[in-house]
């Protein structure tokens, strides 16, 4: 694997699930075996437009993020990293979320918890400090990129400290499925992914692996390259 490698530590939804198919079938792309299809119709949006507000989360894979996309430390490898992550998740006790809602966050549509969820704030506190040794620090360029978005004092400190900025009490857990959205388009996509994302809205997600997602380089989107069951049931 290159030197421009990043690996994620995420949540992502077994491939058997209506989770899994909405992200598939939404963002038209596979995060397990990469392949592409079209997305779905929506009235008022072209499908050149469509593919344009989708295309940050269809780059990272349908997740929900646990320790955020980095490069690996010196001295450490892939190999090294899955092995720590099939331990942990070994370790680790899988568990049932509260019902997914569908909200905005700062523009952004995303898949969210009804209700704070201490189980999945302790699984991403967990991840975020044990593979923190994994993690190289941002490069400049990264460190900037996050820059360009309002970051309070404390989210800047988190991400000197741990190179991301929505860590501990930061921490919303959220699944994205567009970019950032304005009207009309925000009310056209939303009516649409609510009737799309029927099955999964008001129901809760089992939480039963941690998966790891990989990118060989910058310019490829990641895809789902392992997923660890938790374990301790």
């Amino acid at each position: 694997m290159s030197s421009d490698a990043r690996y994620a530590i995420y949540f992502g939804p077994a491939a058997e699930t209506a989770l899994f198919d909405l992200g598939r079938v939404w963002l038209g792309r596979d995060v397990v075996t990469g392949r592409t299809r079209p997305q779905p119709t929506v009235p008022g949006i072209t499908e050149d437009r469509m593919a344009a507000l989708t295309r940050s989360p269809r780059f990272y894979g349908f997740h929900g993020t646990l320790k955020a996309p980095f490069s690996l430390a010196p001295g450490r490898t892939a190999e090294q990293l899955h092995g720590e992550v099939l331990a942990f998740a070994a370790d680790s006790a899988a568990f049932m979320s509260p019902p997914l809602v569908l909200e905005s966050l700062d523009g952004f549509l995303a898949l969210v918890f009804s209700r704070p969820c201490a189980e999945m704030r302790a699984l991403c506190d967990d991840c975020v400090e044990m593979f923190e040794p994994f993690r190289a620090p941002l490069s400049p360029e990264d460190q900037e990129r996050r820059l360009r978005s309002p970051l309070t004092e404390r989210q800047r400190d988190y991400l000197d400290r741990w190179g991301y900025p929505g860590v501990f009490d930061e921490f919303t857990f959220h699944m994205t499925l567009t970019s950032r959205l304005q009207e009309p388009e925000h009310s056209l996509i939303r009516d649409t992914l609510e009737d799309l994302a029927a099955p999964v809205l008001w129901e809760p997600a089992w939480i039963d692996a941690i998966a790891i997602y990989e990118q060989p380089d910058r310019e490829t989107p990641f895809t789902m390259t392992a997923r660890y069951p938790l374990g301790r049931r």
